[in-house]
């Protein structure tokens, strides 16, 4: 007879999806948001495709750079919101570090049209900022 616990009885360690607790308020807004974010770059990388394939944009190179850059960011955005909503920490450095890269962006585009799409990225890079150093979002993602 063998003295293995079956799976079934066996607990659940600590890092196993089973045993975590639901993730705060806070990280489900900051995940929706890196997926919103994710979902906005492919659909920009696609309207690029469009322009390079319709011959509205001559230049090869620096649309297929943006649409490489643009999907690789879209996979870390969704890579870090599983993260987040799991309980890992190595999310919240690629979400705040894109947070950050955007709304500095949203700056520059800002002073130079004033174009109110720019004032909502603006928001909601700081809003997802000020979310991911919140203590129930930090204390989410912080090995038990």
């Amino acid at each position: 007879m063998s003295s293995r616990v079956p799976d079934r009885d066996r607990p659940a360690s600590p890092d196993s999806p089973a045993s975590a607790a639901a993730p705060p308020r806070s990280v489900v807004v900051v995940a929706a948001a890196a997926v919103l974010e994710a979902v906005a770059l492919v659909a920009l990388t696609g309207w690029g495709v469009v322009q390079l394939v319709t011959g509205r944009q001559n230049a090869v190179g620096v649309v297929l750079f943006l649409v490489v850059f643009g999907l690789a960011v879209a996979a870390v955005l969704v890579g870090s919101a599983r993260a987040l909503w799991e309980g890992r920490r190595t999310g919240r450095a690629p979400v705040a570090t894109w947070q950050l890269l955007q709304g500095a962006t949203a700056l520059a585009v800002l002073q130079a049209t004033g174009s109110p799409v720019a004032w909502a990225v603006l928001v909601l890079s700081a809003v997802v900022f000020v979310l991911l150093l919140t203590r129930p979002v930090v204390a989410h993602t912080v090995p038990r």
